[in-house]
């Protein structure tokens, strides 16, 4: 029989690449099988080396809200490539896009480029800690902010899927200095500002977690933080390199009316290419170099390709408000499909969604933090995962990451991702 071109790609590239991955959750081990190798995207399909092609509910983790491959993107993208593809050095596009930033996000008031979101939110804690001369911070158990060393205790996403939430090679001086609470409970952030007092810089969190499958924040939780910071003269973060610009114009904090000191972005404003960036309140950020002590630099930061991309991904935006609309009829569209679907099978499972953000858990229990979505029955979810891949759906191969949609599911494609999963939930059950 003649091996796959993905199953030949995967097996020789263990040879090279640690464990055959540039990124943990790919590997497929938390849903079986072996990772499929994608040659080529479009609209809401991914098509693989050996000619599948899937609807795939991911979008590149966020960022391609419009769909793969969008004619709008790639002729920015090919057009600024006419003039060179890194400088090193300022370019007018960063100052446009930078401007864009501070009008669309409520909390930021000056923005600084990086690369990534790992970046972003290791660079937004150096800050903190530099502007208020503390060196704690908190952390939400199973909430994922990048592979930045004092990130990594309890922490979501491939962390949680590979088995190895606190990672090794992480000092204990590391560690030390990061404090954890659920998510969702204002005892015991008050509990842990009582036992570090005046220790502690900042508290960063995803708004809207999407790093240990998707949760809500519960009504009021996000302005008691906001409350206890400004109170402790904490500096407040949200990470929203998911949510931003995803959930409304202005992200999740426009959304649920709170606003943070700093705001760590990433995915969207590189409309697909490489781009992070942190910004916030204009004496906070006086504090970076070269205005202020607190160092932090890149090459490739305001990359003129990324800032190209991302400055016409975020005009679109800011100009199509319906844009949100649509995504959150498609989020709930499918939500309350499959919820349908399932409680006619009679079937144990919860389903979080918000805007165009969504997870199916299977668990009878309410998922409002790490402990509640890790009672989910994450072997179901692997049968399920390649279930629905058979039939043409490629979901995130983990339980623990969130779903991203697009505007490019059309009515047609929600009803063929809706079949598909009552299919396959039929034939895991039978």
């Amino acid at each position: 029989m003649q091996i796959s071109e993905s199953k030949r790609l995967f097996a020789h590239a263990k040879n090279f690449i640690p464990g055959g991955v540039n990124s943990p959750v790919r590997a497929f081990r938390a849903v079986g099988g072996e990772p499929i190798f994608i040659k080529k995207a479009d609209g809401a399909f991914l098509h693989d080396e050996d000619g599948n092609s899937f609807i795939e509910l991911i979008n590149s983790w966020g960022p391609m809200i419009l769909g793969h491959n969008h004619p709008m993107i790639r002729e920015a993208v090919l057009e600024a490539m006419e003039n060179g593809t890194s400088f090193g050095a300022p370019t007018g596009r960063e100052v446009e896009i930078a401007e864009l930033i501070v009008s669309m996000v409520p909390s930021v008031e000056k923005v600084r480029m990086v690369n990534s979101g790992t970046e972003a939110t290791m660079s937004a804690i150096r800050v903190a800690r530099g502007y208020t001369g503390r060196d704690k911070f908190i952390k939400m158990e199973g909430h994922y902010h990048g592979h930045g060393d004092s990130f990594l205790i309890a922490a979501g996403s491939g962390a949680i899927t590979m088995g190895h939430p606190d990672s090794p090679g992480v000092t204990e001086g590391t560690a030390k200095d990061t404090l954890l609470a659920p998510y969702n409970d204002l005892d015991a952030i008050e509990n842990l500002v009582a036992a570090n007092d005046g220790k502690i810089a900042a508290l960063i969190l995803e708004p809207v977690p999407g790093n240990m499958g998707l949760c809500l924040p519960n009504p009021g939780y996000l302005q008691g933080l906001r409350d206890i910071c400004t109170r402790e003269g904490i500096v407040l973060i949200f990470d929203e390199v998911m949510t931003g610009f995803r959930l409304a114009r202005g992200g999740a904090q426009e959304l649920f009316g709170v606003i943070p000191d700093m705001t760590t972005l990433g995915k969207i404003i590189g409309g697909g290419m490489p781009v992070g960036a942190y910004g916030g309140k204009k004496e906070i950020m006086e504090f970076v170099s070269p205005a202020g002590p607190v160092y932090q630099a890149g090459t490739l930061s305001g990359n003129p390709i990324a800032m190209a991309a991302g400055l016409t991904m975020l005009k679109y935006l800011n100009t199509h408000p319906d844009v949100y609309s649509r995504l959150s009829e498609i989020g709930i569209q499918i939500a309350s499909g499959i919820a349908s679907i399932n409680e006619k099978l009679g079937l144990d499972f919860t389903i979080n969604q918000i805007g165009s953000m969504y997870s199916l858990f299977f668990t009878s229990e309410d998922v409002v933090d790490f402990e509640s979505a890790k009672t989910s029955d994450t072997n179901l979810f692997g049968k399920y995962f390649q279930a629905m891949l058979h039939r043409g759906v490629y979901l995130a191969p983990s339980q623990y990451e969130t779903l991203f949609l697009s505007t490019a599911l059309t009515d047609e494609l929600i009803g063929k991702i809706l079949l598909a999963h009552e299919e396959s939930m039929k034939e895991i059950l039978n």
